[in-house]
């Protein structure tokens, strides 16, 4: 007679048990998208500050009276500063109780015509002058097209007084297109050379009746 060994039991195979504390799929990818809405926050607050202040601001070149300053898309040289107590035009006088200055000044472009705006007159502890309203825009420099390559020349009218001369500059740009303000735009500063003694001097013998008419 045969006797048949009993087989042992094979016990079924058991998954080791998922360990709690480690995150599931879904919360790891709300981890990474919570990541991600924070360094694009992050991102916008940046650029946000930029706009707001680097972004706009210019890129100024500076020189001074007589040089030829180029700022990349223009190149403008001051040629000139006079001082008069009045403007004459072709059928009006203009008198002031300060002082006109009047500024002469050559510029040419690099790749394609510009109109300057019109300029500022900064003072030696940071006021502003725009030129006056009350000589027209055709006869001043802004009037005329900057061409590349070609040296164009005409004046600029300050009306100021004789406390706002001693180191003085004038600022030259491009005028602003649209609403938009362009980053990074070019600008010219030209320091007008006037000390205190200079400044007095020019402010002390200024011409009685300047002509405003072009020639």
């Amino acid at each position: 007679m045969t006797t048949t060994e009993p087989r042992a039991a094979v016990a079924p195979s058991r998954r080791a048990p998922r360990d709690a504390s480690r995150p599931g799929l879904g919360t790891r990818l709300l981890a990474a998208a919570a990541g991600l809405v924070l360094i694009g926050g992050a991102m916008w607050l940046q650029t946000a500050k930029l706009v707001e202040g680097e972004l706009g601001d210019p890129i100024t070149y500076s020189g001074a009276k007589g040089e030829t300053i180029d700022a990349r898309r223009f190149t403008v040289r001051l040629d000139s500063i006079t001082a008069a107590k009045s403007l004459q035009g072709a059928s009006e006088t203009i008198t002031t109780d300060n002082l006109f200055l009047v500024v002469g000044a050559s510029a040419k472009s690099s790749l394609k015509p510009y109109n300057l705006a019109q300029p500022v007159l900064v003072t030696a502890d940071g006021k502003r002058f725009d030129a006056t309203d009350r000589v027209d825009r055709t006869l001043t420099l802004q009037n005329t097209y900057v061409q590349p390559d070609i040296w164009v020349s005409g004046r600029f009218y300050f009306e100021v007084p004789a406390s706002a001369l001693p180191g003085a500059s004038v600022v030259f740009a491009l005028p602003q297109q649209g609403v938009m303000v362009e980053p990074y735009q070019p600008q010219v500063e030209v320091d007008l050379g006037l000390d205190e003694e200079a400044a007095r001097k020019l402010a002390a013998s200024p011409q009685d009746v300047y002509s405003t008419v072009k020639k």
